[in-house]
């Protein structure tokens, strides 16, 4: 596996660093009713998942009910803020432009967000059509289910177990690993937390990097080692 049919990268959190607005837009709305989370806490457990599945998971985790319409505040609230803060994450454009393999973005987030963040950070060019959200796929399930990963391979054409995944969420290394893929863990995104490479090895990264420029060693020392185990 001297190179890896296909590269799939995460977008929030990863490309992009939305993930850190999202926390902040997502934990204000909790605490107007009555959820007291910091941005910290809310990225640790939450992070990678849909707001909806997060406002559920909450609601078990913290004993609260919660409005359904919060799902739609924050979805207004978010949109907004991203269309004019949105950054992508340092170096991930030139990361993504040395990938010598097919490369395809997988992501939780609409079509909509996709197009808008993927559009403002530059960084849409980079993967022409080939961006995908678990929500448009037939299925419409979103990770930690595998099936945006496997989607996207089959619309490539490439073999789950020669595809190499970019997360930084442990819902998101989760999918990865469901859908037999290799898992390569994310940290250098403006929301990491103390204990979050720990966190992504343990849910099943083969390593973690903090830098995009590390990106392609460890794609070729990763492959190698693919191929001496073989």
């Amino acid at each position: 596996m001297s190179q890896p049919e296909l590269v799939i990268f995460d977008c929030d959190g990863t490309l992009v660093d939305s993930e850190i607005i999202a926390g902040q837009v997502d934990t204000a709305l909790l605490a107007e009713a009555g959820v007291k989370i910091s941005v910290e806490e809310f990225n640790e457990r939450y992070a990678g998942l849909t707001f909806g599945e997060a406002v559920m998971r909450v609601e078990g985790d913290f004993k609260v009910p919660l409005q359904a319409s919060i799902i739609d505040r924050s979805k207004a609230i978010l949109d907004r803020r991203l269309a004019e803060e949105v950054l992508p994450v340092p170096g991930a454009q030139a990361a993504v432009a040395a990938v010598k393999s097919a490369r395809c973005v997988c992501s939780n987030s609409t079509d909509e967000r996709l197009a808008a963040m993927l559009g403002r950070t530059g960084l849409k060019p980079l993967f022409g059509d080939h961006v995908y959200s678990a929500r448009s796929i037939p299925s419409g399930r979103p990770k930690p289910a595998p099936d945006v990963f496997l989607y996207a391979a089959e619309k490539l054409k490439a073999d789950p177990r020669r595809c190499f995944v970019l997360e930084d969420s442990v819902h998101g290394i989760t999918a990865a690993k469901r859908a037999g893929m290799r898992v390569i863990g994310f940290t250098g995104g403006a929301h990491t937390w103390p204990g979050h490479a720990d966190a992504l090895t343990e849910a099943g990264a083969e390593t973690v990097i903090r830098r995009w420029s590390n990106l392609d060693a460890v794609l070729s020392a990763l492959s190698e080692w693919s191929e001496d185990r073989a």
